[in-house]
């Protein structure tokens, strides 16, 4: 268990499970009300830090510079949603629901706080009676009764436990909300590659040959008497020419012709976003020399 003074070196510190990962950031510790033991710490988790899920800080402990949980990760970040800011207490029934979903008895819890743990149920009355004052506040070094403001100063000077109770600050702490921006990656179309198949007419010219008769006369020469007079003087005679031509075949393969994918190029643009934030000023009145002064206000103090 994480003891009182070990509070300053919980919060902003990592917080990492049994295994050695890391899980978030330590925001805030919860307070018994009571007893001012610790009960429970906020873990940010998330993008930026945006998540804040709370975890029993009774089997927590201290391990150089940061504090581990025997709980992991996911299990951490489905925890049921508690609003940190809403008076800086749990209820009743929210404590139930973080009790039941880290699978801690509640019954088991009340064993321990009457063995002197944090005293919860001692004097108290019923159980439920008791139950009602456990919420802590979210300040660090938050006692029973203690006004927000008054916790945040006492932890900047260092004062812890029965020194800082002995003290009253009357200062007042300023807040304002920061905006984070993220991005997120989501689809926004697919594109495809088909292939198909489509019929074409083609259309070329070769050349084609082709065989024609033509008679020839050669008259009677001394040269080619003897083989005009070699046959019989007076005959029947037939003599037959094969004419040849060419026709256009065709024939189709197929060869590749070339290589086509899809790829996507990325290109960068610049977006504006706009939110809303809340920033608390302070003014200061009815004191000679401080009427109208202002705190956490932008605005140059002539154009007020």
């Amino acid at each position: 268990m994480i003891a009182r003074e070990q509070i300053r070196n919980v919060l902003d510190h990592p917080v990492y499970d049994g295994e050695g990962h890391k899980i978030g950031e330590a925001k805030h510790v919860f307070f018994d009300d009571m007893t001012g033991q610790p009960e429970w710490v906020t873990v940010k988790t998330g993008l930026f830090g945006t998540s804040e899920s709370f975890v029993p800080i009774r089997d927590a402990s201290m391990v150089e510079d940061h504090i581990e949980v025997p709980y992991d990760k996911e299990r951490i970040k489905g925890a049921p949603n508690v609003d940190v800011d809403s008076g800086g207490h749990l209820s009743e029934s929210e404590e139930h629901r973080l009790y039941d979903y880290y699978g801690i008895d509640w019954d088991s819890v009340l064993d321990d706080d009457a063995s002197g743990r944090s005293g919860r149920a001692a004097g108290t009355g019923t159980a439920a009676a008791a139950a009602t004052g456990t919420a802590a506040g979210t300040a660090p070094g938050m006692r029973p009764g203690m006004r927000p403001g008054e916790a945040d100063a006492d932890y900047r000077a260092g004062r812890t436990g029965d020194d800082a109770m002995t003290r009253s600050d009357d200062a007042m702490t300023r807040s304002e909300e920061q905006m984070h921006v993220g991005v997120e990656r989501r689809e926004t179309g697919r594109a495809r590659l088909r292939k198909y198949v489509v019929t074409e007419e083609v259309e070329t010219t070769v050349p084609v040959r082709r065989e024609e008769v033509r008679v020839e006369r050669e008259p009677i020469t001394e040269a080619n008497r003897d083989a005009a007079l070699s046959g019989p003087d007076i005959t029947e005679a037939e003599h037959e020419v094969v004419l040849h031509e060419e026709r256009p075949v065709v024939e189709t393969e197929t060869v590749p012709v070339e290589r086509v994918r899809l790829t996507t190029d990325e290109h960068t643009d610049e977006e504006t976003v706009r939110g809303q934030v809340r920033k608390e000023r302070l003014e200061a009145e009815g004191a000679e020399g401080v009427e109208g002064e202002r705190y956490g206000d932008d605005t140059p103090p002539d154009r007020r």
